[in-house]
């Protein structure tokens, strides 16, 4: 027949929409009453206007559209919705669609992918007569579209068009023949699979518009833009460090690496304990076993080897218990040296010791000890006797952890039989901690912590003022940088935590608890970064910008570097770090801070109602109250409101809200009503600590301005009774505990709110300004507080103590006399015979002169007898010592230089101790550059 020997195939010319203002016009059907339209899309956008026309000579039109990936029709006629059908599902996956829209007379029905269910039918009551078909969108008049319509423009790519069973040439489109057009592409389709590679990390869900992408974390254990960072801590040890109790939880030991989170126990004793279980944890009996025919079991644990072996390099410990129960059932055949049990570690290599011994060594734990029941016999069981013994002992060299399989063979003998039990594994303590950071403190004002060259590339993260870390970097499109600016200063000498992550979508940078700073990541970019030089880590390449202070728990990409070898053969670094706080911190009591030194530590007693070297052996701070004395601390300077004038002051003040409060105090007072502490808002919030008149102790919060307080009252007694009450007040948002006296302890919920906002002052003693309080609190602050004030502390602030010693720098307002005693102490005198150290009285208003207590003037010749008494005696102590310092005056006259060192330093205190004990004793090693 009449064969041709080539095959014409259809010429396809895609077109690509670029924007969703682009739009293809071409002529419709006029005056034709059957109108057929077919065309092809593929796109990744959910929404989008397909096709678009105004019907002839009405106010009708119908819209031809996407809508979450569905196609849709709507048929309007002047405002109201005629006809809304859809078809087709989930069309937004970037693969070619068909589209076949059929209108004849009253009857208009779609078909998506030629599939008869993805069909759809409806009778309108109109004919529709098209003098244009809109492709994609609509021409714009100004900033409004013709269409009318509330989605955006389509944008993908389209083919095949055809109207009225004719293709539409593009070409010739192109070339001006016919129609019209607007930011199109013709004859390429210009869709970019943003998914692929996916770029979603330990297994998200990649989804995409036309401009970007997004993934899906769900069910990942994972977060971030790209999933990168996990929402499970690497270790139990972590989730104790949060306050967690004993329980299951699931871990990731190696945060942001490739390997997943898995199921474990978490015992949180003194050493916290990970426990990972197996499938076999009962006491199995073995019979009948032999070399030819040996009892062979597999151990599977709830986590793969991978996690398993992330686990174990973090952890500090690791040991696993095996029990050998036998009768007449051997271990070793001693006449032949070979091995008649033995267990496979995690690295597929057979281990013939058993628990308690070590590696490479033959033996039990018996053996190592020299207690076997046969001293000729490495192992109990190796004696070989009839009757039930056992080897029994914990494995714990990490590298053969855990034990994955036991073989037994010596169980074929009449009377010969064995059992086994394997515990599960057991590991605790952290080497490292956190994820792709490291910590730092330094006194340096600027440094550079890490930099990495390429040729154009770079990543760095630097330290740039006191207060600002900058994480920069150049992907081969000019650099970006993420800067932190932290409130306080970053070069407090104490330890900073910096984490920072740059991928395809982001880069982020975070700095101890503030918010992460996050930028979207320039577009054209390199997908990594194009690095070919070493890793320098506290300096640069150029020697510039070095870094002076100390960096630990350093972490690159989910994978810990030790540093600690490199350091030690590299000129001006040192392993570990001249600091003792991490260690001894904990010695610093009642809120003291430990501040590091060069050759030890401190502790700052400056937020601490206490003093003395450890801010606990130092006496209390008492004062005792006159009538009309006030004490006031503001929690911000005053002069901030000075700077604007013209604000409104709690716009200053709204970042101090509190949702918990903690509170401690003393006192000693005969008079009732008393006004013992007072806190003001700026939002006429408040919280008052009164006696009642009946000497009842009262709590009174109003956290809601629009309600009456809660009051809370405490009627064991009278607690104006001159004796020293000790009380601890502590709120948890709406749960409040009150403790009198160490003993009576209550618990408490507020109505009226969780937030403290905008919190102005502290008062001790009187009132001094106008407050909206109520009633009962306005009766006690009549008289204020007349008695005595010990150890006040709110939170970090100690207002006594910065009234006291530190008057000169301290927000502190005092008003009226005001007096430093030793009254709050529990063996104290009547807290009226108070000796005064400091006498405070307000130059700028009248200093009230009223009559002084009765038993105050009382007291004053009983003072004075007793310095009388106290003179004699210390004249008689001076006459004794010199006495002993003229027998002793050799002995004293050489080491008397030696004494005078340091006497009232931390340092001094712990010396001893300090030089016995190894300070590099962290978990984490750190290294001072």
């Amino acid at each position: 027949g009449n064969v041709s020997f080539s095959c014409l195939e259809p010429q396809v010319v895609p077109v690509t929409f670029l924007s969703s203002s682009s739009f293809l016009a071409l002529p419709g059907a006029s005056g034709q009453d059957e109108v057929f339209v077919s065309f092809q899309f593929r796109t990744w956008n959910k929404e989008g206007l397909l096709l678009s026309s105004k019907l002839h000579q009405s106010s009708s039109s119908f819209l031809l559209y996407l809508s979450d990936g569905r196609v849709k029709i709507n048929l309007h006629k002047t405002g109201r919705v005629l006809s809304d059908i859809a078809a087709g599902s989930g069309l937004n996956n970037g693969q070619w669609h068909s589209v076949s829209l059929s209108i004849k007379r009253n009857r208009i029905s779609v078909r998506v992918d030629n599939d008869v269910t993805s069909s759809a039918h409806a009778i309108i009551p109109l004919q529709i007569y098209s003098d244009v078909f809109y492709f994609g969108g609509c021409p714009s008049s100004g900033n409004i579209s013709e269409c009318n319509t509330s989605f955006g423009g389509f944008q993908g790519c389209m083919r095949l068009i055809s109207i009225g069973n004719k293709a539409v040439d593009m070409i010739s489109i192109q070339q001006n023949g016919f129609g019209n057009f607007s930011d199109l592409q013709i004859d390429l389709c210009g869709i970019t699979d943003r998914c692929l590679p996916n770029y979603c990390e330990h297994g998200g869900e990649c989804s995409q518009s036309w401009n970007s992408f997004h993934c899906d974390c769900a069910n990942t254990g994972y977060k971030g833009a790209t999933c990168h960072y996990p929402i499970y801590e690497q270790s139990c040890e972590a989730y104790k460090h949060r306050g967690n109790t004993s329980g299951f939880y699931n871990i990731d030991s190696d945060g942001s690496g490739p390997l997943g989170p898995f199921l474990v126990y978490c015992n949180m004793t003194d050493a916290t304990w990970t426990v990972i279980q197996h499938n076999s944890t009962n006491l199995t009996r073995v019979k009948s076993a032999n070399r030819e025919n040996p009892h062979t079991v597999f151990f599977k644990y709830s986590a793969s080897l991978d996690q398993l072996q992330a686990t174990i390099n973090l952890a500090d410990h690791c040991e696993q218990e095996i029990a050998y129960y036998c009768k007449k059932s051997r271990l070793l055949d001693k006449s032949d040296g070979m091995p008649l049990s033995w267990w496979i570690g995690r690295t597929n290599e057979t281990h013939t010791y058993w628990g308690g011994s070590l590696p490479a060594v033959q033996k039990c734990a018996c053996g190592l000890e020299g207690s076997c029941l046969d001293s000729q016999h490495y192992c109990n069981c190796d004696v070989d006797r009839d009757e039930w013994t056992n080897d029994i002992g914990f494995l714990s060299y990490k590298d053969h952890l855990p034990v994955t399989e036991i073989v037994i063979t010596d169980t074929y003998r009449p009377n010969s039989e064995a059992a086994y039990k394997l515990g599960p594994l057991l590991c605790h303590g952290d080497k490292l901690s956190a994820d792709v950071s490291f910590f730092f403190k330094t006194t340096a004002s600027s440094g550079v912590f890490l930099e990495n060259l390429g040729i154009q590339d770079f990543i760095r993260i630097e330290l740039q003022s006191p207060s600002e870390v900058v994480f920069s970097f150049d992907v081969g499109n000019g650099p970006s940088e993420v800067v932190v600016q932290s409130h306080n200063s970053l070069n407090d000498n104490q330890w900073h935590y910096v984490k920072a992550e740059r991928n395809v979508k982001e880069a982020s940078l975070q700095i101890d608890q503030l918010p992460q700073r996050s930028h979207s990541a320039p577009p054209d970019g390199h997908i990594r970064l194009q690095l070919n030089s070493q890793l320098f880590v506290g300096g640069t390449a150029s020697r510039q910008k070095g870094f002076l202070g100390c960096i630990r728990s350093l972490r690159l990409n989910g994978m810990a570097l030790d540093l600690e070898e490199r350091a030690k053969i590299t000129p001006g670094v040192e392993p570990g770090c001249p600091g003792h706080c991490s260690s001894y911190g904990n010695l610093c009591h009642n809120g003291g801070k430990c501040r590091e030194k060069y050759s030890g530590f401190s502790c700052d007693c400056t937020f601490s109602a206490y003093a003395g070297p450890f801010c606990k052996k130092g006496k209390q701070i008492s004062a005792y109250f006159w009538t009309g004395t006030s004490v006031t601390y503001n929690f911000q300077e005053y002069y901030t409101l000075a700077k604007n004038s013209s604000s409104h002051a709690s716009s200053f003040y709204a970042d101090m809200t509190l949702t918990r409060e903690a509170i401690t105090f003393a006192f000693r007072t005969t008079r009732t009503p008393s006004l013992l502490l007072y806190v003001s808002s700026f939002y006429k919030e408040y919280l008052s600590v009164i006696l009642a008149r009946n000497g009842s102790l009262q709590v009174r919060y109003k956290l809601d301005s629009h309600q009456d307080p809660d009051v809370f009252s405490i009627s064991f007694k009278s607690m104006a009774d001159g004796q020293l009450q000790l009380v601890k007040i502590n709120r948890e948002e709406e749960t409040l505990f009150v403790e009198l006296n160490q003993k009576e302890r209550m618990k408490f919920i507020l109505s009226s709110g969780t937030e403290f906002n905008a919190i102005k002052s502290l008062t001790l003693g009187k009132i001094l300004e106008n407050n909206d309080v109520d009633e009962e609190t306005t009766k006690a602050n009549s008289q204020g507080f007349v008695g005595c004030l010990s150890s006040v502390q709110f939170n970090h602030i100690a207002p006594l103590k910065a009234a006291l010693h530190q008057s000169s720098s301290a927000p502190v307002i005092v008003k009226g006399r005001f007096t430093e005693s030793s009254c709050g102490t529990l063996t104290g005198a009547d807290s009226t015979s108070s000796e005064t150290t400091h006498s405070f009285a307000d130059h700028s208003v009248p200093i009230d002169e009223g009559k002084p207590l009765a038993n105050a003037i009382r007291s004053d010749s009983a003072i004075i007898g007793g310095v009388i008494a106290v003179v004699i005696f210390i004249l008689l102590c001076i006459t004794a010592i010199a006495i002993r310092i003229y027998k002793k005056k050799g002995i004293y006259s050489k080491n008397e230089a030696k004494g005078s060192e340091n006497e009232d330093s931390a340092e001094s205190a712990l010396k001893s101790e300090l030089s016995m004990q190894n300070t590099a004793n962290e978990n984490q090693k750190e290294y001072f550059f």
